[in-house]
């Protein structure tokens, strides 16, 4: 039987020695055999370096330790950099995959004949307890990707894509690199969700072959910052945070994206800045808002607008809906 292509495994590690070996087991542990993970260390200050120095007698495991802290986006970019098998998926260091993970996933890959695949997660404790059976659900991405796999927009104003959950073609590194380090709002699984979708093909596989562990310590979780806020102007500061971070990196970064997005990023920006001006009302820029969110539902598209262009007449709308979920215990 023709054995299936080699796939190289990511892991970025930074002081992860207690969930570390877990992690690196599951992985071991897949279905899916022909394949080489590839570590790199960022300077950990705990136990990691010794627990890699062990599985490193694994002659499938292959550890880069780096002399100066580069910080999580680099890390993994310097990671890509090493890939040398036809696909490579990206691994934290703190989950647990279940043992059909990259099985399932690089078939999705081959029956959609996608340049890079995506799925959903379950959320769950430092114990492996479940706190979210989907992700995806809690998180209010499944039907905007269900609406959107096919187009750049699944993650254009917002990201979909969950790093640990990627299976990625070599190919597409060319388009993916460098990692822009603009914005916290971007980053790498954002960027490299937007260039597959704007150079390539996306597919999504809404089965859990991952237990996303949450324990207080995420460079990237769960938590959703608008939920804790009790006053509107609060969660149109943050939207206004995100959109200038995203269409700052696209703008700064506009060859990477075809002619008519570098226009639409650019308009986009500087509607976002105006909006920065503007406390209570705003009449300018609308078909700029209308162009980004036109095939968004209705009742998104309406909230969006308030919050951004009319935030007088939502401040009594928002703390009555506040109120509401309170009594029903969402907030």
């Amino acid at each position: 039987m023709k054995m299936k292509e080699q796939i190289d495994i990511l892991m970025a590690t930074y002081n992860g020695e207690k969930y570390l070996e877990e992690q690196l087991d599951s992985i071991l542990n897949q279905t899916y055999k022909n394949i080489k993970i590839i570590i790199s260390d960022d300077c950990s200050k705990d136990r990691t370096r010794e627990i890699l120095k062990k599985y490193e007698e694994d002659e499938r495991v292959e550890v880069h330790y780096q002399k100066e802290n580069q910080g999580y986006i680099k890390n993994f970019e310097y990671l890509v950099k090493q890939v040398k098998s036809p696909l490579f998926m990206l691994s934290d260091q703190d989950d647990v995959w279940q043992p059909e993970k990259i099985e399932k996933t690089y078939e999705k890959l081959k029956e959609e004949d996608a340049n890079l695949v995506f799925g959903d997660l379950e959320v769950v404790d430092e114990n492996l307890n479940t706190i979210h059976s989907s992700f995806g659900d809690f998180m209010l991405l499944n039907r905007r990707i269900k609406k959107y796999i096919n187009s750049y927009k699944v993650n254009y104003l917002y990201n979909s894509v969950t790093g640990c959950t990627t299976l990625c073609k070599k190919e597409m590194i060319s388009k993916i690199l460098p990692f822009p380090n603009n914005s916290e709002y971007v980053p790498h699984d954002h960027w490299m969700g937007i260039m597959a979708g704007v150079n390539g093909k996306l597919a999504y596989l809404p089965e859990t072959y991952i237990k996303y562990r949450q324990h207080g310590n995420n460079q990237i979780g769960t938590e959703r910052r608008s939920h804790k806020f009790t006053k509107l102007e609060q969660v149109r500061k943050l939207f206004l945070e995100i959109k200038l971070g995203v269409f700052e990196t696209y703008v700064a970064n506009k060859e990477k994206f075809p002619e008519n997005l570098q226009q639409l990023n650019k308009k986009a920006l500087e509607y976002f800045k105006m909006l920065e001006q503007k406390k209570n009302f705003n009449f300018k820029g609308w078909k700029v808002f209308h162009e980004l969110y036109k095939t968004e539902t209705f009742m998104f598209y309406i909230e969006n607008f308030i919050i951004m262009n009319l935030p007088f007449i939502g401040k009594g709308i928002f703390k009555i809906r506040h109120l509401i979920l309170k009594i029903l215990g969402k907030r």
